[in-house]
């Protein structure tokens, strides 16, 4: 039985886990209670830009976001420790004694490929409730989804070939290394090395040996002798310990003795020196041999870079065991992600921070298809807009209504068949490890427009009065960090079909526009603070103080 407050993770259980979470979000919620202030709240949650070499992401950790808004309570204890910090007043103390997350969750599925700017979730709730698990939600998401894009790539290099996840001993800590192992999995590594990720997740657990058994033995073809004995039926044979050809070798003799006995050898494995080398040398040993039946398995500081190059080089490896480098993604350890205010009691609100500005309002993805199935491309909408024309999939879709799910989690298997899916479907040049294509995402035109009227209105009432108070002149507002236009969508000839629902996972369908490339001229009236007027320019929006009409020509 669970207790009260405690967020169970796998085999891992965190009692307390309200409290984990940044100071700052305990701190501005008693300010809002204080102020009276704990009307809706949006909060969008998305990746400001992809690390260098990802085309794409795969979301990861809803089940876990989940569960842990299901289960969120603030217990006895983390009030009398939050108490003796001397900040917080009885009444919010009191408060947070009967919080639950009582708000909705709308997301992607797990193993959904994202992009730039495309939130993963929205979560809408009273804002105490949406800012305090601000830090948790990011935190689990970030994590995951960082790992299964990083596998990926790795299930990718491998072009059909089984990837195994190995990297246990040098995760960051236990929940780490679990989370690795299910991350794997999702992205296509039908195997780990960890055995407790095999209890709890049900992922087949795999391994060989280390260079620690073959030297305990006098000889290195005793330990292969004594391997193959306690486990026929599962031998694969470490031949790097001394000389990797010798070895081979030897590994051929305790093969021919295995087949005297009815078995047969698995496979060898390499874990240094030059595996390229290496493994076509050990191949023709094993084929004079005529032990063509038994495998290659590379491992040791193995990447999607490496593994890639391998194969270029023709490699004759029929397995990877890929470790350290994907389960700290160490060629981008981070996400530039971010969990952001997009509407408060129906305000639609945003940053014009440099570099790090949000869109703002509820939103919706729509992907739309090509004939072959493929991804053509997506567009960023508000959550409230209809395309009547044409067909699509939108991403987005309610998982948890009122604090409580309105589904049982799925299968990690179905999850696992749904990335594949997802992954397959993307453009070939969109899936390049090394210089791919940037895939297409638009913006729709109410986006755009509201998005630029906010801006515009933050710069007539909390950027020019400042100005003019300190004595300087205003400066004209630029929206060169947002397009003019939605990013072109790629292929806009092909006629787009209805998604097809095969896979597992699938999202619901939906009727949308296919992307539009010419538009007509039109006015659009925008609602302004008087004396204020948004003029279209070549180089955006710009406010104009005094100006009688609020209308915008857009082209």
């Amino acid at each position: 039985m669970t207790v009260h407050g405690t967020f169970v993770s796998g085999p891992l259980a965190t009692r307390d886990a309200a409290l984990f979470t940044d100071l700052y979000q305990i701190t501005m919620a008693a300010s809002y209670l204080r102020e009276g202030m704990n009307g809706l709240a949006t909060f969008s949650l998305f990746a400001r830009k992809l690390p260098e070499e990802r085309s794409f992401l795969a979301a990861a950790g809803l089940e876990d976001v989940l569960n842990y808004l299901r289960d969120f309570r603030v217990t006895r204890p983390a009030i009398r420790y939050l108490a003796s910090l001397g900040r917080f007043d009885a009444e919010f103390l009191d408060f947070l004694g009967g919080l639950r997350f009582t708000g909705e969750v709308r997301a992607v599925p797990e193993g959904t490929v994202v992009f730039k700017d495309e939130p993963l979730l929205e979560v809408t709730a009273p804002i105490i409730e949406a800012q305090i698990v601000e830090t948790a939600v990011l935190n689990l998401i970030h994590f995951q989804t960082l790992l299964t894009s990083k596998a990926a790539r790795s299930v990718l290099a491998a072009r059909g070939r089984p990837v195994v996840e190995f990297g246990l001993r040098r995760t960051h800590g236990i929940d780490a290394g679990m989370k690795a192992a299910r991350c794997a999995f999702i992205a296509g590594a039908p195997m780990s090395s960890n055995v407790l990720a095999g209890l709890f997740y049900g992922i087949p657990p795999t391994g060989t040996m280390a260079h620690s058994y073959v030297s305990a033995f006098p000889h290195e073809i005793d330990a292969f002798r004594a391997f193959a004995r306690a486990f026929p039926a599962h031998t694969i044979l470490l031949i790097d310990t001394y000389d990797t050809v010798a070895a081979a070798g030897k590994a051929v003799e305790v093969a021919k003795e295995m087949e005297a006995r009815g078995h047969r050898l698995a496979g060898v494995r390499l874990d240094s020196g030059d595996i390229v080398a290496l493994s076509k040398e050990v191949r023709r040993v094993l084929d004079r041999a005529g032990l063509g039946y038994v495998k290659i398995f590379v491992s040791g500081g193995l990447d999607e870079d490496s593994m890639d190059r391998f194969l270029a080089a023709g490699a004759p490896i029929d397995a990877f065991g890929v470790g350290t480098r994907m389960d700290v993604s160490a060629d981008a350890p981070y996400l530039d992600m971010a969990y952001k205010l997009v509407e408060y009691e129906g305000r639609r609100v945003l940053k014009t921070s440099a570099g790090k500005a949000t869109w703002t309002g509820r939103k919706q993805v729509y992907r739309f298809l090509g004939r072959d199935g493929r991804f053509v491309g997506d567009r960023i909408a508000l959550k409230e807009e209809r395309f009547p024309r044409g067909e699509a999939e939108f991403l987005l879709r309610t998982v948890m209504e009122g604090g409580r799910l309105l589904a049982p989690h799925p299968p990690l298997t179905a999850v696992r068949d749904y990335c594949a899916a997802q992954i397959a479907a993307l453009p070939e040049e969109v899936r390049r490890l090394r210089k791919a294509a940037p895939y297409p995402v638009a913006y729709s035109d109410r986006l755009l427009l509201l998005q630029r009227s906010l801006e515009a209105e933050v710069e007539a009432t909390e950027v020019a009065p400042a100005g003019r108070r300190a004595g300087r002149a205003a400066p004209e507002i630029s929206a060169k960090r947002l397009p003019t236009r939605g990013a072109p969508m790629a292929n806009r000839r092909k006629t787009l079909q209805p998604p097809r629902s095969v896979k597992a996972g699938r999202p619901p369908e939906e009727l949308v526009a296919p992307p539009r490339v010419r538009r007509r001229q039109k006015t659009v009236h925008v609602a302004m603070r008087k004396g204020t007027t948004l003029l279209e320019t070549g180089h955006g929006p710009r406010v104009v103080r005094g100006a009688k009409s609020p209308k915008v020509k857009k082209r």
